[in-house]
């Protein structure tokens, strides 16, 4: 038999088929696992962009060492008979055996196959791409029935951990030893790692670390430990561009100034320098900046930063819209008759999202000049508290001393009636102000979810007893002319010495919490929602009154699909938005505790009330319950219709109320309505239409007004 023997040479990229044995190692690994002795025996030739995959994917060493034994001997230049195959390297590792077989099952090469150098390189990529071993050599050896392949295979180690590198990654090594633990004790393999990787990846899309970039290994330690770089994108820097009505962002080569102060934007963003991107984080950021009112359009681009490489800037191109306004129209209500109104408001006064007010109402019965400004969130105040103040100026013809069936209690001056006392209308005249404060109850977290808010304030005015050309006339009689001295009533205060004052000074203090958990503050379909508020009045002097003053509510609202009109209802998988059709319940109830002027009192009856009645016709108590049953559904396309049942009940308090105007004007103090009603959707809410029976007496009333009643 022939001796032959073995020599390396370069390997070049357009190598043709000469009778070559192809041994691969990969880089650091091959060089840690390889034995000495072939160590010393090989040249290494780097070839870059090699086409195994697996390998790459894997954003391992970027360069692949392939080494190459060439027999210079007579064997046949085209193919080769493989008599033996030997596989080395695994016996000492603890599964030894079972490498042995998958390095052998990957071969596509058995004894007595005829293979040439095209065989052998797709078998070496094979063994590969099983992901058992991070190195592999093939030789050749003549045996005595031909020639016997040699594969000597390196063997990852026993996987024990998985790291992820910066260790404070969002990404917690809990999660990641659950992803992994199965695999822990057991040889790593390289495709079930890049699986695993896949999963982590996945998980940084789900929760929106849509920059997140996970590289490595970069080595396989002998110890097992596979430690994995992460990228996370951190945002560097965050730019505001205002945007003109010409779509750039620059005005004489200069950035454009907006009105809007930087610190209202940027206190409206979870977003900040230093923190991980999160595309979910930044759509909700650019959604409380629509709803601030203050911008037609929001932009959001991303672009590196060349001086942090790794870290990016967000840019936001803001178009502001117009915030001032002017506004006026005329309309008619139960307590005001046909009126007249004139608004100027201002939404971002001084750039700092201040809101301010005016008001002028000019009525039939009543004249209102009112002045508001709120502050949506104070400077620097992490609760998100807000501030509201107004004062106001108003002459009313109070609902309390009305019946739309039974008359009304006319202005006098005295307790003497006499015919020459004139038919003169009850009218206040209120001067005051206010002021709140309100927050959300969220801890202290600006951006959490608060479903509990809380309000605190004061109110101020001073009231005065007129008739409608200004006298002062503190008591009231149905007749003025031929009434009985009993009939007659002081239209105010009455302090514990008998008098009717005509004037009082009213000073409260105001307290109020709410829980709302419905699923859309406009049209609930789900949820529900509790308020309760407390108002002490305390006394500044012998003509202002001390009581306390407390209401409560409850409403919840169950989806369903009654009657389905619209094509969204009949489908079968129709989601709440699509079908938005719900029965709402609402309970109100209230009590008064000490004494307190009639025009304090709670009116019952009107469109927030129940709906049959007109506005405090119903009764005018100083407790009350009422409730409410409505069936809401959408009928086509913005047009909704709603059926429901109103009821309420003074609880026998009308007595109780100084003077007693609902008796004397023999208010009933209970009743329920029946009805239905159709709403058009609007971006302010349901402009609503309703028809209500009073009782079942054949009576109905209809009413107009701006969003659902609850």
């Amino acid at each position: 038999m022939q001796k032959h023997f073995l020599r390396f040479s370069y390997l070049f990229t357009n190598i043709a088929f000469y009778p070559l044995i192809l041994i691969s190692n990969h880089s650091e690994l091959a060089a840690k696992y390889l034995q000495n002795d072939i160590k010393k025996s090989i040249k290494t030739l780097e070839i870059n962009n090699t086409n195994i995959g697996f390998l790459q994917s894997l954003d391992t060493d970027k360069q692949k060492n392939f080494f190459i034994a060439e027999n210079t001997e007579n064997i046949n230049e085209e193919s080769v008979l493989i008599s033996e195959i030997i596989i080395e390297g695994w016996e000492n590792h603890p599964e030894g055996r079972k490498l042995e077989l998958a390095a052998y099952d990957s071969m596509s090469i058995k004894p007595g196959s005829i293979v040439d150098n095209q065989t052998l390189n797709q078998d070496l990529k094979a063994i590969y791409a099983s992901g058992w071993f991070s190195g592999v050599q093939i030789k050749s050896q003549e045996g005595p029935l031909g020639v016997r392949l040699i594969v000597n295979v390196v063997p990852n180690p026993i996987l024990k951990k998985v790291k992820l590198r910066p260790e404070n990654s969002v990404i917690s090594s809990t999660y990641v030893d659950k992803i992994f633990n199965n695999f822990y004790g057991t040889t790593l393999n390289l495709n079930e790692l890049q699986n695993k990787i896949a999963i982590i990846k996945k998980r940084y899309e789900i929760e929106g670390y849509s920059l997140a970039r996970i590289n490595g290994p970069d080595r396989i330690s002998e110890n097992g430990i596979v430690t994995l770089n992460v990228t996370e994108g951190i945002v560097s820097d965050i730019k505001l561009r205002f945007i003109g009505s010409d779509g750039e962002s620059l005005k004489d080569g200069k950035p454009r100034k907006g009105k809007t102060k930087d610190w209202v934007i940027k206190r409206e963003l979870k977003t900040q320098p230093g923190t991980i991107f999160n595309r979910k984080i930044l759509e909700a950021d650019i959604g409380r900046l629509y709803a601030t009112s203050l911008f037609d359009d929001v932009k959001v681009s991303l672009g590196p930063d060349k001086l942090n490489p790794g870290k990016v800037i967000i840019f936001l191109d803001l178009s502001e819209q117009r915030t001032g306004s002017l506004t006026g129209g005329l309309g008619y209500s139960n307590s005001s008759g046909i009126f007249a109104s004139l608004g100027l408001q201002e939404t971002n006064a001084l750039g700092r999202a201040w809101s301010t007010n005016l008001n002028l109402n000019f009525g039939e019965y009543s004249t209102t000049y009112n002045f508001s400004l709120s502050d949506p969130w104070i400077k620097g105040d992490k609760h998100k508290t807000s501030f509201r103040t107004n004062i106001f100026l108003s002459r009313d013809y109070p609902q309390e001393f009305k019946s739309e069936d039974n008359g009304r209690i006319y202005a006098v001056d005295d307790t003497n009636t006499s015919t020459s006392d004139s038919f003169s209308s009850i009218v206040l005249e209120k001067t005051g102000g206010g002021f709140s404060f309100s927050r959300p109850l969220n801890g202290g977290d600006t951006f959490k979810p608060a479903k509990w808010r809380v309000l605190a304030g004061m109110n101020f005015k001073k009231v005065k007893m007129i008739d409608g050309s200004g006298n002062k006339k503190p008591y009231g009689d149905m007749t003025p002319t031929s009434g009985n001295i009993n009939d007659i009533i002081c239209i105010g205060f009455t302090p514990n010495e008998g008098t009717c004052p005509e004037e009082n000074t009213l000073v409260s203090v105001i307290a109020s919490t709410s829980r709302n958990n419905l699923n859309n503050s406009a049209n609930p379909t789900s949820g529900n929602k509790f308020t309760f508020g407390t108002e002490q009045f305390v006394s500044m002097g012998e003509n202002s009154p001390t009581f306390n003053r407390m209401r409560a509510s409850y409403s919840f609202f169950i989806p369903t699909k009654l009657i389905n009109l619209t094509k969204a209802c009949r489908s079968s998988n129709a989601a709440s938005e699509d079908c938005p059709q719900a029965i709402g319940f609402q309970f109100k109830t209230g009590t008064i505790l000490g004494e307190l002027p009639p025009y304090e009192a709670f009116c019952m009856g009107g469109t927030s009330s129940v709906r049959g009645w007109g506005s405090c016709d119903l009764g005018v108590s100083k407790s009350f319950v009422e409730s409410t049953v409505e069936y809401r559904f959408p009928v086509w396309r913005m047009i909704s219709g709603a059926l429901f049942v109103d009821a309420g009940s003074d609880l026998g308090s009308q007595k109780d109320v100084p003077g007693k105007p609902g008796k004397l004007l023999q208010k009933s103090g209970s009743g329920f309505s029946l009805g239905g009603g159709v709403g058009v959707k609007t971006p302010i809410g349901p402009l609503r239409f309703d028809v209500a029976s009073k009782d079942l007496s054949g009576e109905w009333r209809y009413t107009l007004g701006v969003g659902w009643k609850f």
